[in-house]
């Protein structure tokens, strides 16, 4: 790792990175010809474009493939995901359906429309991920079900998590959007509760153009169920329609053009997780070895990151400025960097709002989950890290430079 102590870019000298880093280059020939070929068979046959057909079929042959297993359905967003896999549970109106307070807002929405109570559990205080002590904490005679989010490409610590849920009868829903291949004990995340979601759009490791998401359980009556609220109610007899709607659902479906790219996608998507893995525990070693405060978050036993981002975790006691000051500093170096993940549904005031408004849930339990509304480890851990953005093609060069500026950076401020 290179010695550069130089003046920092932030007071005027020399940037690690005076170019950006390279565009991640997602997309490439392969999705174009088979784009191409779809609009030129659409032209000579005349026939448009539609949905689950022959391309959906075969993206989700080829998922539960990747997934070692299983039953898919492929939809048009990761929250759609979500609202047709929490459906299929079919959980009566009113239960209490327990979220991490760390998520997007697409995983939390859906237990609105679906006439449930979301309760917000804390992380642990070593990651953005949840745990089963703190879930535990909210569990009462309503809940009915458990979403872990598995956040960055880490996954959450499942074992205790599934115990519990086998003490209270309680579903698992994982969110997998940020996380495809990542594993736990040798499962991937999201062959381990009973059902999960997966975004595809493309900020994510693979994906199926501009928007898509996938449902995946290894039971395939709950996938069943959440292709009928993906698609209107309708009642399928393998995949032919069978002319009757038995549910009020939603048109979520995935088209043809997406699954298409998505079936060039996830070939891809080995060698994409392999990378951002190689990265992630390279940038782990190195900073354990030569940094003087960061370091890379915790994870649990026997699982495997595909770092969707890097959780660097600092020691601010040691630096001499402010978190803000040291990330700016690190920007200044060419460094594509976050102060914080601050992506937490309960800080929003739709969310409190939302709560308050609806008629489904008895006023004194409103009162009870929005004073919960404050969660200790969630502000901990997301003031004592900082997020290192990585992508696939990054080569020796951008890894180290990352490794460069963190060291010259904690160099000029480091007590």
């Amino acid at each position: 790792m290179s010695k550069n102590v130089g003046a920092l870019a932030l007071h005027g000298g020399t940037p690690i990175r005076s170019l950006p880093m390279p565009k991640r280059m997602l997309l490439g020939e392969q999705e174009r010809e088979i784009v191409l070929k779809m609009l030129d068979d659409a032209i000579q046959s005349g026939d448009a474009i539609r949905y689950n057909e022959k391309y959906e079929h075969e993206y989700q042959l080829r998922f539960t493939d990747f997934m070692g297993g299983g039953y898919a359905d492929c939809v048009n967003s990761g929250t759609n995901a979500f609202f047709s896999a929490l459906g299929a549970l079919n959980i009566k109106h009113g239960s209490e359906v327990i979220i991490p307070a760390i998520t997007d807002v697409g995983g939390v929405s859906p237990v609105f429309f679906h006439s449930l109570v979301p309760v917000m559990a804390d992380v642990d205080k070593r990651t953005y991920n949840t745990c089963a002590h703190e879930i535990e904490k909210v569990i009462t005679k309503k809940t009915r079900a458990i979403v872990v989010t598995h956040v960055a490409g880490e996954p959450v610590e499942m074992g205790p998590i599934m115990d519990l849920a086998n003490k209270y009868n309680l579903y698992v829903i994982e969110d997998c959007a940020q996380s495809h291949g990542a594993e736990y004990c040798g499962k991937k995340v999201g062959s381990i509760g009973d059902i999960s979601f997966f975004s595809t759009m493309p900020g994510k490791h693979h994906c199926t153009g501009g928007q898509g998401g996938v449902v995946f359980s290894n039971n395939n009556e709950l996938i069943i169920k959440s292709k009928m609220l993906a698609d209107r109610g309708k009642v399928f007899q393998g995949d032919e329609f069978t002319g009757e709607y038995s549910i009020a659902g939603l048109n979520c479906n995935m088209d043809e053009l997406s699954a298409a790219i998505g079936c060039v996608q996830i070939q891809k998507l080995p060698d994409i997780i392999k990378s951002t893995n190689n990265i992630g525990e390279y940038i782990k070693r190195e900073l354990a070895q030569n940094s003087m405060v960061a370091s890379v978050g915790w994870q649990p036993d026997n699982s495997k990151n595909v770092y969707w981002f890097i959780r660097i975790k600092i020691d601010f006691e040691n630096i001499s400025v402010d978190k803000e000051t040291f990330v700016k500093a690190l920007l200044a170096e060419g460094i594509p960097v976050s102060a914080e993940y601050r992506s937490t549904p309960f800080s929003q005031p739709w969310y409190r709002k939302t709560l308050e408004v609806s008629t489904y849930i008895a006023d004194d339990r409103k009162r009870e989950i929005i004073e919960q509304l404050s969660y200790t480890n969630v502000e901990y851990v997301l003031d004592g890290h900082i997020n290192v953005f990585i992508r696939e093609n990054y080569g020796d060069k951008e890894v180290n430079d990352i490794l460069s500026a963190i060291r010259k950076v904690e160099h000029a401020y480091v007590v």
